[in-house]
């Protein structure tokens, strides 16, 4: 008889493993995932440059160009981790392998952390590709590395984490595609991704502080540009903050098996 296999505490093996069927998954359709991202956020670079651009327009104490940048990289992230998330369990469910995800000796906590560190690599790796493309045209500098990969960790993970919720909840693409535009594309255009909130009318200003994006966008953007918007502690308290409830509410949700198993 062979021996009963242990795992410890935690089932590093298994973990990995997900973690990087999640990565290859991407990485086999990197024109897709990866490269098409990238060259959408040029166009909108273009698109405004040319707009706004040849007036000279200084934004938040730098050029335009220097100002949008960060925000492309930083709305790419954001797009991207919860894409992989939700794709990767709609398929799942639709080709009816769901429960090759659920038989492996991996806890709910397993599964979320494979699922969403696979989503925010995803997210994070689209922006490096997403930055350095954009460098090329738009050289920009860094007032601080370490605000740069917080925020970029922090937004990458909690979207990451939503687009495993959304993906559980699903029951067809046409779910997903109802919270992506809905949900997803108006508060990351509305963020302030291409313009500064600051010069919103006051009531506007109020209602945008009230959108979780704001802080991802304007908190990241500090890290290249040195100013903000909105104080960066509020930001990383907020993300934060949302990253525990949204955590706590996907491991309830794979816990449980809701919409996962019959």
């Amino acid at each position: 008889m062979l021996p009963v296999r242990t795992f410890g505490a935690v089932n590093w093996r298994g973990l990995w493993t997900l973690y990087a069927r999640e990565v290859k998954r991407f990485a086999k359709m990197a024109m897709q995932t990866i490269v098409a991202p990238a060259i959408t956020s040029l166009l909108f670079l273009v698109v405004f440059s040319i707009a706004m651009g040849r007036s000279g327009t200084m934004v938040g104490g730098v050029h335009f160009d220097q100002f949008l940048a960060p925000g492309l990289i930083m709305m790419a992230v954001i797009q991207n981790a919860f894409q992989n998330a939700t794709s990767t369990l709609m398929v799942s469910k639709i080709q009816g392998n769901i429960v090759d995800l659920l038989m492996p000796p991996l806890t709910a906590g397993e599964l979320m952390l494979g699922f969403a560190l696979g989503g925010a690599t995803r997210g994070l790796v689209v922006g490096v590709v997403v930055g350095a493309m954009l460098y090329v045209f738009v050289p920009f500098t860094l007032a601080s590395i370490v605000i740069v990969l917080g925020f970029a960790v922090l937004g990458a993970l909690l979207m990451s984490v939503a687009g495993v919720i959304v993906g559980i909840w699903a029951n067809k693409f046409d779910d997903i595609a109802t919270i992506t535009n809905f949900f997803v594309t108006p508060l990351t255009f509305l963020s302030g991704t291409f313009y500064s909130v600051d010069r919103l009318p006051p009531l506007f200003q109020q209602i945008s502080h009230a959108n979780p994006f704001f802080y991802m966008i304007d908190g990241f953007r500090s890290g290249f540009i040195g100013h903000a918007d909105s104080p960066i502690w509020i930001g990383l308290g907020l993300l934060v903050g949302l990253n525990a409830i949204l955590w706590t509410l996907c491991y309830r949700l794979l816990a449980t098996g809701y919409k996962l198993k019959a």
